[in-house]
């Protein structure tokens, strides 16, 4: 047992110090002996307990395992240049991609009704977040666009299946301002 609690400050000093998700094989990489994957991911549970009161969660992303502030709407007052914008068309295009992966160019402009400005998809991948996976065996061979594992992460999700359903998603939009509940008679 004193063996696992070592290993165990050793994950979560990784996780505290490292500034990107670290995989269950990164924490394997870190030891000179087998660790089973089973015994880190044990540990990682224990270490996700015992922040469950703490001021930061640990949570699992596409890419493994990180620490997420419960406080970041404060720290981002920190840095306030740090977080770019986007525009409603990017952030549109994002979501056609997310929830139609994948897409063409086409595809995202017969659904937004509107041209495509190029630098949309041009922030989207500088970002990170989206990619080209291949060409549509169509005439033309149109580049497919689909979400990153990079985007999964930046928006805490484990996999495209946490996404929120895109009728609540559309609600939101429309309604920014009124509660679902508000919106029922009495």
């Amino acid at each position: 047992m004193a063996e696992d609690n070592k290993i165990k400050k050793i994950i979560e000093v990784a996780l505290l110090t490292n500034n990107q998700p670290l995989s269950i094989d990164d924490f394997q990489k870190m030891f000179d002996k087998n660790i089973e994957r089973s015994t880190i991911r044990m540990l990682l549970d224990e270490i996700k307990q015992d922040w469950q009161d703490g001021s930061l969660d640990l949570i699992q992303v596409a890419h493994g395992y990180r620490f997420q502030s419960k406080y970041s709407e404060f720290l981002k007052k920190l840095n306030p240049d740090r977080v770019p914008k986007y525009s409603r068309a990017v952030l549109e295009v994002l979501a056609i991609i997310a929830y139609r992966q994948p897409v063409t160019r086409g595809d995202i402009e017969k659904i937004r009704g509107v041209s495509l400005n190029p630098n949309s998809l041009k922030q989207l991948i500088e970002r990170e977040w989206v990619d080209i996976i291949g060409q549509k065996e169509v005439p033309g061979r149109p580049s497919l666009y689909a979400t990153t594992k990079y985007f999964l992460d930046d928006f805490g999700l484990k996999s495209l299946s946490q996404l929120p359903e895109f009728k609540d998603l559309e609600y939101s939009i429309l309604n920014p301002t009124i509660e679902k509940d508000q919106t029922k008679p009495d």
